[in-house]
């Protein structure tokens, strides 16, 4: 009853956040049904419906990344709900918990309308196509795809509230965030960068050996060398831990020596959310990147494309889109007060828009850095 009180109050975004985490949810639930129809078809093939279901990981941790920059961002954005729950008596962990709950509804419902649609074709609706993925033929165990589902409300949910802090989520209550990076936070991925550049280069060096055991790649993407994937996957890691300190130091650059009030504005303000935003967009580079080696090697080999993998990319792709939806939701409604300062000052709307085109062309140009060092790696070791 709480929460379909608490519906009452949904804004466009909150109803669009909700009904994305639903549908994400519902595809995700989607896999795990499909890993357990194949497993009922199959039940000799253990290894291969144990591959299947660890498939479903990627989409999974998608949905509970989205579901936590999400939730991390409703205090900041709906604050009047925060204050008029602190009022009614509501505890930081309360809170959190409701926001939890809130996310892990969507989840559920979502689970729930896939399930409804998979006993419906279970029921000698569906061809012989979709008979192997659904298991027809084979009783079903009850307690197999409730246990299954659950780990999507649970997950989303648990990723939820380990991400609203508690003393964001009171009214009044808000902590600036520091805006640096240590020491320790910058030599760590300078250093995957440089030990996975040179494992990639060693293992593709003109006239190296052949590597005896050979890794195979899902996706039909081929095979590749151990040393070569060791690389790649420590210069991603680097190049994804960069971001954020790269789009720091852009925003001093562009503050540097005597500044006009355009850059000052772009530098300072990228410098001053570098921090927040460093790992969305992260995340989503990272995506972009294997997606289009991926789509690169599809291209170049012919037949060798898989259409699960294709899908699972596009569900993962749109979660990582959503969560920098919604983080650049939240830094807009932080830098609010301050828009609003320099109005009453009598900054131009000009001067802040060109500030924002300067910050995003910024953004745009080290995304552009990162991403392609990573696709052209990936690209190199794939043969």
């Amino acid at each position: 009853m709480f929460y379909l009180r608490l519906a009452r109050g949904y804004r466009v975004p909150d109803l669009g956040r909700w009904l994305l985490t639903a549908l994400a949810a519902a595809v995700v639930a989607a896999f795990l049904l499909r890993s357990l129809g194949r497993a009922l078809s199959d039940p000799i093939g253990g290894a291969d419906a144990l591959v299947r279901l660890l498939w479903c990981l990627p989409p999974l941790a998608a949905v509970a990344w989205f579901a936590a920059v999400a939730a991390r961002s409703v205090p900041a954005r709906r604050p009047e709900r925060i204050a008029g729950l602190t009022a009614a008596g509501a505890g930081s962990w309360r809170i959190r918990t409701m926001i939890a709950g809130e996310v892990a509804l969507a989840c559920t419902l979502g689970s729930v309308l896939t399930l409804l649609l998979f006993l419906v074709l279970r029921n000698d609706i569906a061809g012989p196509s979709l008979a192997p993925d659904l298991g027809m033929g084979v009783p079903l165990p009850a307690a197999a795809p409730v246990t299954l589902l659950a780990l999507v409300p649970l997950t989303a949910g648990i990723a939820a509230g380990c991400s609203v802090p508690v003393a964001e989520t009171l009214p009044g209550g808000r902590t600036r965030g520091r805006t640096g990076f240590g020491p320790l936070r910058i030599a760590a991925p300078i250093g995957l960068v440089v030990i996975g550049a040179a494992l990639e280069l060693i293992a593709l060096r003109p006239g190296a050996p052949a590597d005896g055991r050979p890794i195979r790649l899902p996706a039909g993407l081929g095979t590749t060398s151990t040393a070569a994937l060791g690389g790649w996957a420590a210069c991603a890691l680097g190049l994804a831990l960069l971001t954020g300190p790269l789009l720091a130091w852009t925003g001093r650059l562009l503050a540097v020596g005597r500044p006009t009030p355009l850059r000052l504005l772009a530098g300072r303000g990228l410098t001053a959310q570098a921090r927040r935003l460093g790992p969305p967009l992260a995340v989503l580079t990272l995506v972009v990147a294997m997606v289009l080696t991926t789509i690169r090697y599809w291209i170049g080999t012919p037949d060798s494309a898989d259409a699960l993998p294709a899908v699972e990319a596009c569900l993962v792709l749109g979660c990582a889109a959503a969560a920098v939806i919604a983080r650049l939701a939240e830094v807009r409604t932080d830098r609010r007060v301050v828009t609003e300062a320099l109005l009453r000052l009598g900054t131009s709307p000009r001067l802040l828009f060109g500030a924002v085109a300067l910050r995003t062309l910024a953004v745009g140009t080290t995304l552009l850095l990162t991403g392609g060092a990573t696709a052209a790696l990936a690209a190199a070791g794939l043969r």
